[in-house]
């Protein structure tokens, strides 16, 4: 629907096949629902909350549910918010009140208008469907290198052409140049002299900002440069070359793995050990954050394909050291990163970085559910690639991890 008088043919030339749906659809979901005859008339549109029943609206976001209140609304068959189609459910129809959602979709052509077909005739409604501003919420990988293209992912990325969509990066540095843009991505190359900190988005709707930050270094538990897990069990392989990190050095988990979920699995090649009290780290938490309201990141490269074993992330108390025992105790809960199984193989494109709420960690070893650890359990870290509960196929996967943190959620 373009405009009006598209709509108006489009209901003229297929009201006798809506007609017949509709009456099929009353057979089926509501053997109680009859459309009625005549025309509707909408005294005033409100919430449907009960509590602000009696605050009125004459807008509102898309997905939200509204209620008109007038007479005859059984007449209507259709409700369009200027060129979108609503979906009806009659079990939340009556003759003097009509609830529906107002449909996600972009409008194209901007009407503020709803529209209120019967079996005769198209009823106008003065309403406006509000789009939310811009709402970035991930980029590929938060350390990019000036010049590098990265992938930001969110919603409501539109581009107008008369206000085109722009973006900036912290500290009003703006992106020259956006290479493609969808409604919940935007493709980009970073600019030049881009800095830590948030980014935003505007588009015509208005402007959104960042639920991360670029190039985020608060609450930095592992970098391989100013903190290591010297001290621990293992160490974990470092290195800084062959390629290139992404922020100086890594550590790297390389070598052979069995398909079958609890093979024996070659422990130095795929972990290592932060344990607080052997590390040297302050008694406590490695994080002053509510794990309720935090995620892990960190940033990864995966050379050679990996199809078997998850990445096994676990946090300890300050105090574990000496025994590997917990890594298959099936009682200490940790995060299962398992992205070869949706596909049955995974490899990246450079880095990337990936994010863990800590109310994930709720696993055994083998993907058993559990409750995840409360504060007072977060002073140790361990990375390994082991079992994971789901077979695969034999690998030989090449991953580096850097700048393992936590940070707040937002």
């Amino acid at each position: 629907m373009k405009n009006i008088n598209i709509l108006k043919s489009f209901v003229a030339g297929s009201l006798c096949c809506l007609a017949f749906g509709l009456i099929s659809c009353e057979d089926e979901n509501d053997s109680k629902w009859k459309v009625a005859g005549g025309s509707p008339e909408v005294y005033y549109v409100r919430l449907p909350d009960p509590v602000t029943s009696d605050s009125l609206i004459v807008s509102a976001y898309m997905e939200n549910t509204i209620c008109l209140i007038g007479k005859n609304l059984k007449s209507i068959r259709e409700v369009w918010f200027n060129d979108q189609k609503a979906i009806i459910n009659t079990s939340f129809i009556t003759d003097d009140a009509f609830f529906v959602n107002v449909p996600k979709g972009i409008p194209q052509t901007v009407t503020h208008k709803m529209y209120m077909i019967t079996k005769s005739d198209t009823i106008e409604y003065d309403f406006k469907v509000l789009v939310p501003s811009p709402l970035p919420s991930s980029i590929s990988c938060e350390y990019a290198y000036d010049g590098d293209i990265v992938t930001l992912t969110g919603d409501y990325f539109i581009d107008d052409p008369n206000v085109p969509l722009s973006i900036s990066m912290a500290g009003n540095v703006p992106v020259e140049e956006i290479i493609s843009i969808e409604k919940t991505k935007v493709v980009f190359r970073v600019p030049e002299g881009s800095q830590k900190g948030y980014l935003s988005v505007s588009s015509i709707y208005g402007t959104g900002r960042s639920k991360f930050q670029f190039r985020d270094d608060r609450g930095i538990i592992l970098d391989w440069d100013n903190t290591n897990a010297d001290g621990g069990w293992r160490a974990g392989r470092i290195a800084n070359s062959d390629p290139d990190g992404i922020s100086g050095n890594y550590v790297r988990f390389q070598g052979s793995m069995s398909g079958v979920a609890g093979d024996t699995w070659g422990e130095d090649e795929f972990s290592f050990n932060l344990w607080g009290t052997a590390n040297g780290r302050s008694e406590g938490d490695l994080f002053d954050i509510d794990p309720n309201n935090a995620i892990l990141k960190f940033e990864v490269n995966v050379l050679e394909p990996w199809s078997s074993g998850a990445l096994q992330m676990i946090f300890t108390p300050w105090s574990t050291t000496g025994t590997n025992a917990y890594i298959a105790d099936g009682i200490t809960p940790r995060g299962l990163w398992r992205p070869w199984e949706a596909t049955g193989s995974f490899t990246t494109d450079g880095w990337i970085t990936v994010a863990f709420p800590l109310k994930d960690f709720k696993y055994s070893h083998i993907g058993g559910a559990l409750e995840m650890a409360s504060a007072g359990n977060y002073g140790g870290l361990t990375f390994f690639l082991y079992s994971g509960g789901v077979n695969g196929t034999d690998c030989n996967p090449h991953i580096l991890i850097d700048n393992i943190r936590v940070v707040p959620a937002e």
